[in-house]
This record gives C-alpha cells, sequence and structure tokens, in this order.
C-alpha cells in the first residue's frame, strides 16, 4: 500500500551560513483538515537523514496521527555545509533548535499543538528544544536518547568489553593509534553495530540510507559526534542535557531497547529529572527499536501520543 504524502521546502537562515538555505520536508496527513497535534520526526546523526525513521508511518495509518519528517540542514535533501566540516561554531544545538523552530512555524503548527518524537541524536534535540517550553509542544518521545554523553560512554566501554574476539582488540588497538577509518577497524565495529545499534540481518534498507548519508556528508557528525557511535569526540562530548530537564513540561515517554547503544544509565537522568515521564525498555531490541521490535515501538507510541489527542 502507497500512502500518499507530499513534499516541501522552506527557507531558512542559518546563523553564519553565508549562503540561502533550505529545509526538505516530508508530510504524511493532511495538516490543515486534521483536528489534531501532528507528529514532528527528528532524525538522529546529526546527519542520518529522515529515511530510516520510516515505519513511523504506522503511526499515521494506525492512529491518523499526521507525521511530519525533515532532513535537518547538512543532509539529505535540504542544504548542506561540507565547507564547515569542523566548525564547532557552525554546528550547534542552537542551528538545529532554529531549524526546527522554523520549520513548527511555517507549517503553521502552534495553534493546533504538535508532538516530537526524537530518535538518538534526535532525542538530544528533542529534549533541548522541549526544555525551552515552545508554544505548541504537547508531548515528547525520547527514542534512544542519551540524557548524558559521558554516561553513554561509559556504557559503550562497557558494551566493548564484553565483545568476543578479535573485534574486541581490534577495536582498542586501533583506538590507541587514533585509526577509525581503516578496513580493519569497520570490519570490527561492525560487531558491536550488530549487537547494539541494530540486530537485523541484513539490514533494512531504509537503515542503510542512514549510513550513506552519514558517509555521504560527515561534517556534522564528525563535528559534533565523531567518527563512529562509540568514539564521541566531537563537540558535544561532554553534553549532560538532563541539567536542563527539569524545564520539561509536556508529558514525556522514555524508549531504548534491552541491548541498545544508548544504554539505561544513560537514560536514567532523564527519567529521574522530567517532571511528568513514562520510560519503557523494549526487550527484543537494540538502538534501532522502531526497525527490530517495530509493532510493539508503535503500540506503545501511539497509545501514548493518542491519549491527548
Amino acid at each position: 500500500m502507497t500512502l500518499s504524502s507530499h513534499e516541501g521546502e522552506v527557507a531558512f537562515d542559518a546563523p553564519e551560513a553565508n549562503k540561502p538555505c533550505k529545509t526538505w520536508y516530508k508530510i504524511y496527513g493532511d495538516l490543515s483538515s486534521h483536528r489534531g497535534p501532528a507528529l514532528v520526526a527528528l532524525h538522529g546523526g546529526p546527519g542520518a537523514g529522515h529515511e530510516y525513521l520510516s515505519p513511523l508511518t504506522d503511526i499515521y495509518e494506525k492512529y491518523d496521527i499526521p507525521i511530519v519528517f525533515y532532513d535537518q540542514v547538512g543532509c539529505g535533501r535540504s542544504t548542506h555545509f561540507r565547507e564547515k566540516y569542523g566548525d564547532t561554531n557552525f554546528w550547534t544545538f542552537e542551528l538545529f533548535i532554529k531549524e526546527l523552530d522554523n520549520l513548527v512555524d511555517h507549517l503553521q503548527l502552534r495553534e493546533k499543538g504538535f508532538f516530537i518524537l526524537g530518535q538518538s541524536w534526535g532525542g538530544m534535540l528533542g529534549g533541548a528544544y522541549a526544555a525551552l517550553k515552545p508554544k505548541g509542544l504537547r508531548k515528547l518521545v525520547l527514542a534512544g536518547s542519551p540524557a548524558s554523553i559521558p554516561l553513554m560512554l561509559k556504557g559503550s566501554r562497557e558494551l566493548l568489553a564484553a565483545l568476543p574476539e578479535p573485534a574486541r582488540t581490534t577495536l582498542e588497538e586501533c583506538d590507541k593509534k587514533g585509526d577509525h577509518e581503516s578496513e580493519e577497524f569497520e570490519n570490527a565495529a561492525k560487531e558491536f553495530y550488530g549487537r547494539h545499534v541494530c540486530r537485523l540481518d541484513p539490514y533494512p534498507e531504509d537503515v542503510l540510507c542512514a549510513f550513506k548519508n552519514l558517509k555521504d556528508d560527515p561534517s556534522a557528525y564528525h563535528t559534533m559526534q565523531g567518527p563512529s557511535e562509540f568514539v564521541i569526540v566531537g563537540s558535544f562530548k561532554d553534553w549532560e542535557g538532563w541539567q536542563e530537564a527539569h524545564n520539561i513540561e509536556v508529558e514525556t515517554l522514555l524508549l531504548n531497547g534491552r541491548y541498545d547503544e544508548v544504554t539505561d544509565q544513560s537514560v536514567l537522568p532523564w527519567f529521574r529529572h522530567i517532571p511528568k515521564v513514562k520510560w519503557v525498555t523494549l526487550e527484543n531490541s537494540s538502538h534501532m527499536s522502531h526497525w527490530e521490535d517495530r509493532e510493539r515501538f508503535m503500540q506503545i507510541v501511539g497509545e501514548f501520543l493518542s491519549w491527548s489527542v
């Protein structure tokens, strides 16, 4: 079945961009005729693109909640800034918050209200955005999203230590040498990714799109995160999002997978500091719960969002 959708672009005045910018978006559902809030999906990376979040269309089909996907600047069909590689003054939370605000205003979502679902980095962005108490935000879902990068790194070290040989030793040796791009490193890293990022084999085509997007333009990812999911040396390496979490006024749902690279210890601060919060761990998945345990994921999210409609 082919779902009806439409695409568009909105001009975006990105700070210090020095060129015209645009944000590309795709909507499932009719925002003008729908009475309730729409769901805005924030993808991970930064730079992974919207495609790998495609299962969220189940929420539109089953719960009649319109979905807004978009490519954040720096990836996909939105404006790229390859010339800003390594520029920590450009690649900031403020940049992406301003872009999100611009999209929400363009789509006139304030009055009817809107939901946010952020996955991975998208949840870090969503949490930071919600803490600013934006007008119109009704509910928040943070899926596989750490509240603390130092705690996520602590969890990653524990997961890496539990990897089988020879992957564990290879990754340790590559890290000591600062080798995060060789074929040797990439092959060993697949062991971690296959256990803690996506446990499906083979990866769905839309999940592969995320990796292709990051490889095509790693400017945002390498600048803010680093060379891999478990080597975080970029500008947000010390980020502690939970410190502003007490400002999140809306009901919030936390999701992670039992085998998630975002381990419980890095989710816990969200749970402790967000006033109105619920936390569900999906037992049969890792970081891509929306693929690995799709039906359960969508049921939990759909019912959570529907309660306020």
